[in-house]
């Protein structure tokens, strides 16, 4: 048995001496570099063959570890051992966790009870080395002859001498890979890879308990200083503290024999050493360790057998350790093997950092000193890593800024290059739609000639009228108007041209039209449906129905709130232009639209007919408040004082006091914006409060009226109106809608922003306002086709209705003033509508009436529209020029023949028309609904005596706006039915809590005015002939 050993101690040398053969072959391979011409020489195969050689050696030496710690060896006699007593640790694990040490054997299948029972006394036999029979048993079982066991004495450990066969080695841990103590003083070559045999104490189990747990608990504080996850923990069993005995078992020394296997000889007896309760510790200093000192042979010793793998970790640390000049570190020698094991140790991997810092057991301490900043940079090498770090970040810094240089002027090239491409484009786009539009104008002036020269033959032939409602506004001003499509359908009643029978209606409309009001027009066409009278249906009535049509752009579902004009819509509405053209092909047709847009051009164009406007620069230019007051002036028409084109807050005050200098009559002064309408722009600021107005008043009339005229006489009420407009204006000047412009700051932005007009309010207490619409034929002709004095609502400068005919200014004083603008705007090349307001009063000084021309639409107007209504019904005609309204009345049957060969009596009427009748409360009821409740009510037309009530509806969706037509044999009979009807509707729709948002109450109001006027003037006149 013993020359068996020594072969395996000479095996065992020579196994480790080729490891550590092929590990520094393996270090010297990474400094070797063989340059030949530009190429190099490529090792990495090389490393891999020896690594593999590294592998299989060591695979071997574990397998012949394993096949040595397996033999049978027998325990040595208890006489032999020194006689030295060891205290021995108690230890008391759970029974359910500690392992049966006795010998465990599978039952054969096919095994006898009785085979069973001999071979289990035969088991009990071999546990007790002092039964008799025990040493036959062994000898033919093993061919081991053991010695003769004497009776210890009383004093003695109560222990017994067991066969103890070691557990198989397992490569992974690294206790299986120890070697015990007691070989730490031998020669390490003939002790690396051989079993020590020694004797086995055999002590209660309960000694070493309290140790183990300890143990595992230092184990688990090591497992949590990990900062990566590795692989599963070596001690996963609790077992003994490593004292002499547990170690030389951890270790595979599990197999031990008896003294009477080995010569006893002093050098194969060996001698305990004391007990150490430790990890294998030892410590680094500066980075280098002591390779004679006794803390690291010992652990070199103990892990001699993974030796070649643990080195690498070793040089790891040492180089971490000098790299920061840390001067003491303590490593725990088994966290050191646990890491080596973990760690794929390749030549060109380093170790992490915190794994490394891990296995020290002051890692706290050397990590705060790692983590300290320039610790680096006083270890080995610092100069130069200090060197190389200000190189790199400077190297970084001059990179970084070249390349943001770099991006800045590639952003700033991108950009530019998509600017101008961009402006390229637009430009060439603009170009284009510059020509466009040039040649759109250039058709449209070549048709407008073709139209003026072609007007009476038009005129006089059958032809089709396109009417589009649209209202060209600017695009703020579209975006601040509530339900614009609605104020653009307020004038569907265009659809009465068809009266003449030469005349086809194609009528653009801005909303889908519903049944209920297609159906509405329909009857009203037949003289059906809207009467009290019978039903009277005639093939003239028939082919009116047939002379019509109503089409709905489809670009209107496509921007519901983008407020767009019509003619914009129908410019992106190919299937309606398309069916346009159908319809009027082969046919004399023209546009007749509504506020100039440049769309309008664009239409025309796409449809291929002439338009019956100005052209929409033109229209533009004119139709602003200056605008309309030069051409008052140029047609030598009286204006009102004032002065236009006002732009700058300086030119404004300086104007208002020029004015004002001038015109101590004037009470009330109004401020216009250019481009807005329906008295939306319109302020008023009255004279009374100004301080100074009295005084200037008394110099006044110190000078008389004829030296006041004078410039000298007027400088010095200038300068002192000068310094108290600005505060005048700022605490008393009001905006006339304060929906629009809620208070003066809003509206004098926009008036500075736009331009304006100041102008003088009439100076009585009794001022009519009047409309005039005029027809400018491309002939040159001028012609009025509707006249009507105003009515108004909560503001007095918007009008909401009208009377026609008007009878507050002699016929021919207005048609003296109509042809005179209609003149001057032909001159202009302004044809078309055209829509004229007027203002009258009594000047009280002269007692002559006084009429001033004060705005100047190039439109076609809502009052025109509700004209054409009016005489679709009555079956009339408007004389403007004697200023009245002839309604033919329809003949009796009982009349003689001769009399029916005459033409039928003509009566005059009186109307009221009301086009902006808002009431929220109108939307709960249907029109049905709504007709049956005028009905119940008594509000119908009578189509036989051509008097009564009609409406014009707008909308089937909304339903709050509508128009309505009164007629009646005098003004104030037709009044007093308008006032009622509201009234009647009003309380209809309306409760005492909930009125309602509605404008029928100021028109009621305005309109009772206008009664009270109407008696007085009667009464007046009543009086005046007597006298005469």
């Amino acid at each position: 048995m013993s020359d068996k050993l020594k072969y395996e101690d000479k095996l065992g040398a020579v196994l480790l001496q080729v490891q550590d053969d092929l590990r520094k072959l393996k270090c010297s391979l990474e400094k070797i570099i063989v340059n030949e011409g530009d190429e190099t020489l490529d090792i990495q195969p090389l490393d891999n063959a020896i690594r593999k050689t590294e592998s299989s050696i060591r695979k071997h030496a574990e397998d012949y570890l394993k096949a040595v710690t397996e033999q049978v060896l027998v325990l040595p006699s208890i006489e032999d051992l020194p006689k030295k007593t060891v205290q021995i640790p108690k230890w008391k694990p759970s029974l359910e966790r500690f392992p049966d040490v006795h010998p465990q054997r599978e039952d054969l299948p096919g095994s006898l009870p009785g085979e069973k029972h001999q071979s289990q006394l035969a088991m009990r036999l071999l546990c007790n080395p002092a039964h008799p029979n025990n040493r036959d048993i062994l000898y033919q079982k093993c061919g081991i002859s053991l010695p003769d066991v004497h009776k210890r004495s009383t004093n003695a450990v109560h222990q017994h001498h067991r066969i103890i066969t070691g557990p198989t080695v397992k490569p992974k841990g690294c206790h299986s890979l120890a070697i015990p103590e007691e070989d730490m003083g031998t020669v390490p070559g003939k002790s690396l890879l051989c079993m020590s045999i020694k004797t086995a104490s055999l002590h209660p189990r309960e000694d070493t308990y309290s140790s183990k747990i300890d143990s595992k608990s230092r184990c688990l504080k090591q497992l949590k200083l990990e900062t990566e996850p590795r692989s599963t923990p070596l001690m996963t069993t609790m077992t003994p503290p490593p004292t002499r005995i547990s170690k030389s078992i951890d270790h595979g020394s599990m197999m031990q024999g008896t003294s009477d296997l080995i010569p006893k000889s002093p050098e194969n007896l060996l001698v305990p050493v004391p007990v150490i309760i430790g990890k294998y510790p030892f410590t680094i200093t500066k980075g280098r360790i002591n390779p004679v000192a006794a803390d690291f042979c010992h652990f070199k010793q103990s892990f001699s057998l993974c030796w070649s793998s643990v080195v690498y970790a070793l040089e790891a640390l040492e180089k971490l350790l000098r790299d920061f000049a840390v001067p003491v570190a303590k490593v725990s020698g088994e966290r050191l093997v646990e890491f080596a094991h973990g760690w794929d140790n390749g030549w060109r991997k380093a170790p992490p950092v915190f794994s490394l810092l891990s296995v020290l057991e002051n890692w706290e301490e050397v990590l705060g000193l790692v983590l300290r900043p320039g610790q680096r940079y006083k270890g080995e090498g610092g100069n130069e890593a200090a060197a190389i770090h200000i190189q790199s970040c400077w190297r970084r810094y001059v990179a970084r800024t070249a390349y943001l240089r770099h991006c800045r002027r590639k952003w700033a090239a991108g950009t530019i290059a998509i600017s101008w491409l961009m402006h390229a484009q637009m430009r060439r786009v603009r170009k284009a739609l510059q020509a466009r539009r040039v040649r759109q104008l250039e058709n449209f002036r070549s048709r407008a000639q073709h139209l003026a020269a072609n007007w009476k033959h038009i005129q006089s032939s059958k032809r089709t009228i396109i009417h589009i409602p649209s209202l060209g506004y600017s695009q703020s001003q579209r975006l601040n108007l509530r339900g614009f499509d609605i104020l653009q359908n307020i004038q569907i009643s265009r659809l009465f041209d068809i009266r003449d029978e030469n005349v086809e209606v194609i009528y653009i409309c801005p909303r889908h039209v519903g049944e209920d009001m297609l159906h509405y027009y329909t009857s009203l066409l037949k003289c059906d449906g809207a009467t009290d009278g019978d039903d009277i249906v005639t093939t003239e009535a028939s082919s009116w129905v047939r002379r019509f049509i109503i089409l709905t752009p489809e670009a209107v579902d496509y921007f519901p709130t983008r407020n767009m004009c019509l003619s914009t819509l129908l410019k992106y509405s190919p299937r309606t232009l398309k069916r346009i053209r159908n319809l009027i092909q082969g046919k004399q047709a023209y546009i007749v639209g509504g506020v100039a847009h440049a769309d309008d051009l664009a239409v025309a164009d796409e449809l291929g007919v002439p338009v019956l406007g100005p052209e929409p620069a033109i229209a533009q230019h004119y139709s602003t408040k200056s605008g309309g007051r030069r051409i008052f002036t140029g047609a030598e028409v009286d204006v009102p004082p004032g002065r236009g084109d006002i732009y700058s807050l300086n030119q404004l005050h300086e104007t208002l006091a020029e004015l004002m200098s001038q015109n101590f009559n004037v009470q009330r002064w109004l401020f216009k914006i250019d481009s807005e309408h329906s008295g939306r722009g319109t302020a008023y600021c009255d004279i009374c409060h100004l301080n100074c107005y009295n005084w200037a008043l008394q110099k006044h009339h110190y000078y008389g009226p004829e030296l006041w005229n004078t410039e000298w006489n007027q400088e010095s009420v200038m300068v002192k109106y000068l310094d108290e407009i600005p505060e005048w204006l700022e605490r008393y000047a009001r905006p006339a809608k304060t929906s629009c412009y809620p208070n003066w700051a809003c509206f004098l932005k926009t008036f500075l922003r736009q331009g304006g007009v100041v102008e003088a309010y009439p100076p009585s207490d009794s001022v009519t306002c009047l409309t005039v619409d005029l027809l400018l034929e491309p002939g040159g002709e001028v012609t009025m086709l509707s006249c009507g004095d105003q009515l108004h609502g909560s503001c007095q400068l918007e009008t909401i209705g009208s009377t026609v005919p008007q009878t507050s200014v002699h016929p021919e004083t207005l048609h003296s003033i109509c042809m005179r603008v209609g003149q001057a705007c032909l001159q202009r090349l302004i044809v078309g509508y055209v829509s004229v307001d007027l203002v009258t009063f009594l000047n009280h000084n002269t007692m002559e009436q006084k009429v001033w021309a004060i705005d100047l639409d190039l439109t076609y107007s809502d009052q025109l529209a509700m004209t054409q209504m009016l005489l679709m019904m009555t079956g009339g005609t408007l004389n403007c020029r004697a200023g009245s309204l002839e309604v033919p009345m329809p003949i009796r049957e009982k009349c003689c023949e001769h009399q029916s060969a005459a033409k039928p009596p003509v009566v005059h009427r009186y109307a009221v028309i009301g086009s902006h009748l808002f009431h929220s409360h109108l939307s709960m009821l249907y029109h049905n609904v709504f007709f049956m409740i005028c009905k119940a009510l008594g509000i119908g037309f009578n189509i036989k005596r051509k008097q009564g009530t009609v409406f014009a509806l707008y909308d089937n969706h909304d339903r709050c706006s509508i128009g309505m037509i009164t007629v009646s044999e005098d003004l104030q009979g037709a009044l007093v039915t308008f006032a009622q009807n509201l009234s009647v509707i009003h309380q209809e729709i309306s409760s005492s809590k909930i009125q309602g948002e509605t404008n029928f109450k100021d028109l009621v109001k305005d309109i009772e005015d206008v009664l009270q006027m109407t008696v007085q003037n009667k009464q007046r006149a009543v009086k005046d002939k007597p006298a005469a």
